[in-house]
């Protein structure tokens, strides 16, 4: 994923630079605090070393409101286990209304049939005011939890700061989950308050969601309260819940409960590929100072800005995207398929609503590519300054194609991080160039390095992508996990105190990132390793081709054989033409000696209900595992497709496993 010929596809302007949040920061941290760095390498240096100044700034500059001042920065930087901003008391929610434009558009709303509303900042307030207020009668308080069971909609938004503002736990996934799936995640948190729709709208179908949620209200025996919303227009009469405007009618004036740094803000979840989700902690204070570097800095968000990312409820990056408002932005929520009516529909929203950083996954930007369009040739991007990617990793025809088809002048900051801190380790800077295939750089606060397997930082070489210093958003705990066995398994137990991701990454010397997938989905054959990313990235270059997974058994203890999975255009077959030009295209831009064993077609790739590619799951039913013991099938949004697997495993995969052959 290097660049072929070593140029950058974008470099900031002497403007971009000056007016840039990170420089305005740099300024001040020299102006203060006689701290004075040449580039942001300097600075990324000093944030990771000397991290208790580091991250005492962010809160000095960024002014945090708080009723009571810390004591200690860190009390201790071993991990598990870091204490941050000891003896501080404070409340996400009351940073976000601290200084707000009381006229200005807090949040703008479009649903894919055309459908929008628009809030300003004081209506917001409003709301968010009747929302506490209709939670404190229902008995709601600080630890509580509130579950949300939305789509991608101004009350959740709405919802989540009222449930912050009381030091109550919020916690939301997507209202295309099935029941179970939802269950999965709900059922372990024992929610008080649970709020939700009628239904929903997605690629031109109207869903009823009424059955669900009665479902769900009969499993969650600690609920004492159900909002509902009505908002698909089902004109199914719902029974025994509480109507949305009903609820929020009693405003009280806004007050927000004081807490210590680490109580919990809200919990996410893994993606329960193997049992259920793990249920993950994070706290107000780690996700304030977090989000403030990442969105305000990193990605540069200001007051001036309309801050978009194309997300569900049930992806960390919608909370991500919620805090745009601590930048007093205008944050811009869609709700629908992107695909409908079809590929422009997101371009044409970012021309209509004037959006300036547009946020989306590399699986959009590839699905843009496929369909050939150009969207700087039927719409004006004129305000679009910067795109934002994540997901997965963005291949260099990925970064090019923005540049052709999108604007020649954007900033793309392509970002990778995770659930597990809410927040990306790398990504953007808009002082840095922009290089085809890399990620621009180390986020501030973030040691993040590439070990061997002896456990050895390595520059220009592939490696475990680790955390080696603690940051504040680490999570405070895992949901029912009262001894951390779950936790410390989950990061610590590979590096003794060093946090593993489970992701392949580079750092160049140049200080960019590459990010290679999931290292715990590594081809390794004869001995050499293999992102399965760079795999995806040469075989769906191909137009024939629309998805792919590739698994690799020999690091299973099998022999050495490794199966490609396709999905074809419609009305495309598997011909022996096409087989070729598949492993051509692997011979030449990967390695011959990455070839796969065999080709087959499915109807569907199997993915999370987030998107992720479902590489261990297939291995296991490869080796003969039953879908079902594989995985979670709650958390995958298409099970059909592991039956295929399956199948194909049965006919074809298991017999030359056993014979102990597998012949190209």
């Amino acid at each position: 994923m290097q660049a072929t010929n070593g140029r950058p596809l974008w470099e900031p302007s002497d403007e971009t630079i000056e007016k840039s949040s990170m420089k305005r920061y740099m300024n001040w941290l020299e102006s203060e605090h006689k701290i004075e760095f040449r580039d942001n390498n300097e600075l990324w240096k000093w944030s990771v070393t000397r991290i208790e100044d580091f991250w005492s700034s962010i809160w000095e500059y960024f002014n945090i409101k708080s009723s009571q001042n810390y004591d200690k920065v860190l009390l201790s930087r071993k991990m598990p286990g870091a204490k941050w901003f000891v003896g501080s008391r404070l409340n996400y929610a009351e940073n976000v209304f601290k200084n707000y434009d009381a006229e200005k558009e807090a949040i703008l709303f479009r649903r894919e049939d055309g459908y929008s509303r628009s809030m300003l900042w004081r209506q917001l307030k409003d709301e968010v005011e009747g929302f506490a207020a209709g939670l404190r009668k229902a008995g709601v308080r600080e630890g509580d939890r509130v579950a949300a069971y939305l789509p991608n909609i101004p009350h959740a938004v709405v919802a989540f700061l009222a449930t912050a503002s009381l030091g109550a736990i919020w916690s939301s996934c997507s209202v295309d989950f099935g029941v179970p799936s939802a269950l999965d995640r709900f059922s372990q948190i024992e929610p008080k308050v649970l709020v939700t729709v009628d239904g929903y709208i997605y690629a031109g179908k109207k869903y009823d969601r009424t059955e669900h949620v009665a479902r769900m209200v009969q499993s969650l025996p600690s609920l004492k309260k159900v909002i509902m919303i009505p908002y698909a227009n089902t004109e199914v009469e719902v029974k025994g819940y509480e109507a949305w405007d009903s609820f929020i009618k009693n405003r009280e004036k806004l007050s927000f409960t004081q807490l210590e740094f680490e109580h919990p803000i809200w919990i996410l979840y893994s993606s329960g590929t193997t049992g259920l989700p793990k249920a993950i902690v994070h706290s107000h204070g780690g996700i304030l100072l977090e989000h403030l570097k990442a969105v305000l800095l990193h990605n540069d968000i200001s007051s001036k800005d309309r801050f978009f990312w194309f997300t569900s409820t049930g992806w960390m990056m919608w909370n991500y995207l919620a805090s745009g408002l601590l930048g007093n932005s205008t944050i811009l929520l869609y709700d629908g398929s992107p695909s409908h009516p079809d590929m422009n529909s997101l371009w044409e929203f970012a021309e209509k609503s004037g959006i300036t950083f547009f946020g989306t996954s590399a699986a959009y930007i590839n699905s843009c590519m496929k369909a050939a369009i150009s969207p700087k040739q039927s719409f004006n991007l004129d305000k679009l300054r910067g795109i934002g990617s994540t997901g997965s990793p963005l291949s260099v025809e990925g970064f090019e194609w923005v540049y052709r088809n999108v604007k020649d002048d954007v900033w793309l900051a392509s970002i990778s991080g995770g659930t597990d801190m809410c927040t990306a380790f790398v990504g953007g800077c808009n002082l840095l160039p922009v290089y085809p295939g890399e990620i621009q750089c180390r986020y501030l606060g973030a040691k993040v390095e590439s070990y061997d397997e002896k456990g050895e930082s390595r520059v220009d070489s592939v490696g475990e992508l680790v955390i080696t210093e603690p940051m504040p958003s680490m999570p405070v705990f895992f949901w029912n996990d009262p001894d951390g066995k779950k936790y410390f398994e989950s990061y610590f137990s590979f590096y003794p105190g060093v946090w593993r991701h489970g992701d392949w990454i580079k750092i160049t010397g140049k200080g960019t990132c590459i990010i290679y997938g999931r290292s715990d989905a590594t081809i390794k054959k004869m001995g050499v390793r293999l992102g399965s990313s760079e795999i995806y990235r040469a075989v769906e270059s191909l137009p024939e081709v629309v998805d792919s997974l590739v698994v690799d058994l020999e690091g299973l203890g099998q022999i050495s054989y490794m199966p490609l999975f396709l999905v074809l255009r419609p009305g495309l077959d598997l011909t022996d033409s096409l087989k070729e030009k598949v492993r051509q295209k692997i011979r030449v831009e990967v390695s011959p000696r990455f070839l796969p064993d065999d080709i087959f077609v499915l109807d569907d790739i199997p993915k999370t209900l987030n998107g992720k590619k479902l590489e261990i799951p297939v291995k296991k039913i490869l080796l003969g595992e039953k879908p079902e013991d594989a995985i979670n099938l709650g958390s995958v949004s298409n099970p059909g497709s592991l039956s295929q697997v399956e199948e194909i495993a049965r006919k074809y995969i298991r017999p030359k496993l056993l014979e102990g052959s597998g012949a190209r």
